[in-house]
């Protein structure tokens, strides 16, 4: 019957649509054990940022290794997740998953999944394995998103409930030692933060400060809207989307949500490429450029290492005045980024609007100055 035996463990493996599994597991869809609720966005008007009401979580902006931090709450939800159900990103990025510490909202960026004929933790391992076919079904809109019925449809592979059980005990003790290890870079990223705080503020060996509407900074220092030290372009997409005929195996890169969110600093690489009739249709970015994306994950900057092109959930920060250093820019961009995120629209995928940008207020030091803080900075990436 196609059945493979393992000549070192002894088990024998049939092959599935999702791969070789022991002949004893099964092979189902997400729908056939699990309830699956996709959030909804509720009005703007009936959030705050006060504590009033449940806990909103509009996408993954919110996640954390394991459970998400709310930074909006809301008085009239549209959908709620209960305690434990498991939180899954379904817009860009696409899969990424967390376990909902207490009941919530949730809105149009996630679904809550609810274990039912199914050990949950050994559901919420299953999904982390899946998520890089999510993240390639949803490649055929500019944003990135998968629908109700392409996460029911999720197939997975199915043990006995004690083997469910074992794996899953297994793979949570590897989960605490890894959460150990992400507590320490976390110490380590708070200690950046709180020096790239200082260093952007008070600058390097100032003793002189002056009150400016963003606060005291270095007298020599100069304040400034980003709008008069660059242009800020919006990207465009190629249309219809999801026609092959502007996309290609090689060629620009075209630039999508889950690249940025993946990358610290640099981006080398993109997942997708596109044809000359798509670079034709969408807007060039070239190796040094500095990008920030303005959609679902809002507020996220990166220096491009590579040629390739952005659609409109991105903005370009072009034509940067001499007297910046795009890293100086980028550290600065980096700083406010939640600041960014809380100025985001709520709607069908969150946005960013570019006015909101360029009014955007930064302090500018001198060009000798700015090098020092980026090359302080840059010590410790």
């Amino acid at each position: 019957m196609g059945h493979v035996k393992d000549l070192k463990t002894g088990i024998k493996y049939k092959n599935t649509p999702i791969g070789k599994i022991p002949v004893d597991w099964e092979v189902i869809s997400l729908r056939d054990v699990s309830e699956i609720n996709m959030g909804q966005s509720p009005p703007s008007e009936d959030c705050n940022e006060k504590e009033e009401g449940l806990p909103f979580y509009q996408g993954n902006a919110e996640f954390g290794s394991k459970y998400p931090s709310p930074k909006k709450w809301c008085e009239k939800p549209k959908k709620i997740a209960d305690e434990g159900d498991i939180l899954i990103s379904v817009r860009a990025p696409v899969g990424e998953i967390n376990i909902a510490p207490h009941k919530c909202c949730i809105g149009r960026g996630l679904a809550a999944i609810t274990a039912k004929s199914i050990h949950s933790q050994f559901l919420y391992h299953l999904l982390f394995l899946r998520r890089k076919y999510l993240q390639k079904i949803s490649q055929g809109s500019t944003f990135e998103a998968i629908n109700s019925k392409e996460l029911s449809d999720l197939f997975i592979f199915l043990p006995a409930v004690t083997e469910q059980k074992k794996i899953a005990e297994i793979l949570t003790t590897l989960d605490e030692a890894i959460e150990k290890t992400d507590q320490i870079i976390e110490k380590t990223k708070e200690v950046k933060k709180g020096l790239m705080q200082k260093l952007l503020t008070c600058g390097i060996g100032h003793k002189k400060f002056k009150k400016t509407e963003i606060g005291e900074i270095p007298e020599e220092w100069e304040v400034t809207s980003i709008h008069q030290i660059c242009k800020i372009k919006r990207g465009a997409s190629p249309r219809p989307i999801g026609d092959p005929s502007f996309f290609s195996e090689t060629g620009r890169g075209w630039i999508r949500i889950s690249d940025v969110t993946s990358t610290y600093k640099y981006l080398k690489k993109t997942s997708q490429y596109l044809s000359e009739k798509g670079v034709s249709r969408s807007v060039k970015v070239n190796q040094g450029n500095l990008i920030m994306s303005i959609c679902a994950t809002i507020g996220k900057p990166v220096l491009l290492d590579m040629e390739a092109c952005i659609h409109d959930g991105f903005v370009l920060f072009s034509e940067l005045s001499e007297h910046i250093n795009s890293e100086f820019l980028f550290y600065f961009l980096q700083k406010i980024e939640n600041k960014f995120a809380c100025k985001g629209q709520i709607g069908t995928q969150g946005n960013l609007n570019t006015d909101i940008v360029k009014r955007t207020i930064l302090p500018i030091p001198s060009p000798l100055e700015q090098k020092r803080i980026v090359q302080i900075l840059s010590s410790i990436d």
